[in-house]
């Protein structure tokens, strides 16, 4: 499940508000950037068939003043309009949170469905518009509006602001940080359209974030619909993974949950170490595994570094690319999206975190997210020119305290590396990866059907 929300995003160098609802972000010509929160929803991923998706986020830039509510009719509404026409403001506007998972996925072939919650406003109706035109279908998440303790969650799209520094560090903030219940808390039961939706995917992607949105029973209830039909449960916790591991009991038992019945888990270096108290990614890594009921893959992002994928019987890593950083929002959420690909088209483990590098990097390259995560072309590109950086580092820090990891499989320049008698390195060339994906991504091979 993924959020919808509009987010803010502030740099401080030149104000510009980017200001994004739940799949919406607004950009500003100024240097303040404010996004609006995201709608929550859940993305899922499925061959040529179906997959459904969670609505996506939404980002937009605006001059001063701040972006209005959506019902007033206050001097701020006024402002906009007199200003600003509506293709004018949705020039400068963007999807982000789970969206920007969806509009990845749906570049790189996926067919993408987002199920969540939106309300009826300008907001909520520029997210699903920008969905529709990028190909993803969309399902609501809807309760029983007599259940809703407050109106505006009923009727409005959650909103999100992302504040970004210089150093392209950010966080995020919604109206559900002050709220000591979900903001969709009065949606309790899955209707049989999203049960279907479910049913009909591959891959259901969740993160940590549904958390500020749904109720852990809610949550808890979808993650076991999900197993019972099959569906592979893709969970990144994200920041909120810290915060929940200390949280509620309820909050506690359903993150447990997660971590028990995900196929795909997936976290930075520094969540891995956060939940197991391990710094060595491959050996946090292995200790999820072991906890983990269902769980076929963990992988750990190590951002400039690269990416680790680990399985019970063998360690995938892949260095990453090199590329002028611009902005990090989106990234975690386009690489995603082509970790999802991999998983359903069944490639190669190296190949699969090579694409989730590329389309990563090329998200990094933009500003923004939601329209702006990678195209098609830019990771084509990226992997054609297969600049890496340096992999005999990486991989000294990574097996430096596994002398007896049984299997690694290495993407590289060309290089030898020789591990000890208790490690079996096995090089993959990069030629011979570039050589296996262009055909699935220059020829659209890689079609198939997804949804969040």
């Amino acid at each position: 499940m993924n959020q919808h929300a509009l987010a803010l995003k502030f740099h401080s160098f030149s104000p510009q508000y980017a200001l994004s609802l739940s799949n919406f972000t607004l950009h500003s010509p100024n240097p303040l950037q404010f996004r609006v929160p995201n709608v929550s929803s859940s993305p899922y991923l499925s061959d040529p068939g179906e997959a459904p998706l969670m609505y996506p986020p939404l980002d937009t830039r605006m001059s001063p003043p701040p972006p209005p509510s959506a019902r007033s009719g206050g001097p701020e509404v006024w402002w906009w309009r007199r200003n600003l026409s509506m293709s004018q403001l949705w020039k400068y506007w963007e999807a982000g949170g789970n969206c920007n998972m969806a509009i990845a996925a749906a570049r790189l072939g996926l067919r993408c469905v987002a199920i969540g919650h939106v309300g009826d406003e300008i907001y909520g109706e520029f997210l699903l518009d920008v969905l529709h035109e990028e190909g993803i279908g969309t399902v609501a998440l809807d309760g029983v509006a007599a259940n809703a303790k407050d109106a505006t969650s009923f009727c409005e799209t959650l909103i999100c602001w992302v504040l970004v520094d210089p150093l392209q560090r950010h966080g995020f903030c919604s109206r559900a940080d002050f709220k000591e219940e979900p903001a969709f808390s009065w949606i309790t039961d899955l209707s049989d359209e999203v049960k279907m939706a479910i049913r009909q995917s591959k891959v259901i992607f969740c993160n940590g974030y549904d958390f500020d949105d749904f109720s852990p029973s809610f949550i808890m209830s979808t993650v076991d619909y999900a197993t019972k039909v099959g569906t592979a449960i893709f969970f990144d916790p994200g920041p909120r993974g810290k915060s929940l591991s200390k949280g509620t009991p309820d909050e506690r038992r359903a993150l447990s949950h997660f971590f028990r019945m995900s196929d795909v888990l997936l976290l930075t270096s520094e969540e891995a170490e956060s939940l197991t108290g391990i710094k060595n990614p491959v050996k946090a890594g292995q200790e999820i595994l072991r906890n983990g009921k269902g769980t076929k893959w963990v992988i750990v992002k190590m951002g400039p570094k690269g990416s680790v994928l680990v399985t019970k019987s063998s360690v995938s890593v892949a260095p990453a690319f090199k590329v002028e950083v611009v902005d990090t929002v989106g990234c975690g959420d386009s690489f995603v999206a082509a970790i999802a690909l991999g998983y359903i088209r069944d490639m190669p483990l190296v190949n699969t975190l090579t694409i989730a590098n590329a389309v990563g990097a090329a998200t990094a390259m933009g500003c923004g997210a939601g329209r702006n995560v990678a195209k098609r072309h830019h990771v084509v590109d990226l992997i054609k020119a297969s600049k890496l950086n340096d992999e005999e580092s990486l991989l000294k820090e990574l097996l430096a305290e596994n002398p007896e990891t049984p299997k690694v499989n290495l993407l590289s320049k060309g290089m030898r590396k020789e591990g000890s008698n208790k490690q079996q390195i096995e090089i993959i060339s990069m030629e011979k990866v570039v050589s296996e994906l262009l055909p699935e991504l220059e020829l659209g091979r890689c079609c198939v059907k997804a949804s969040s």
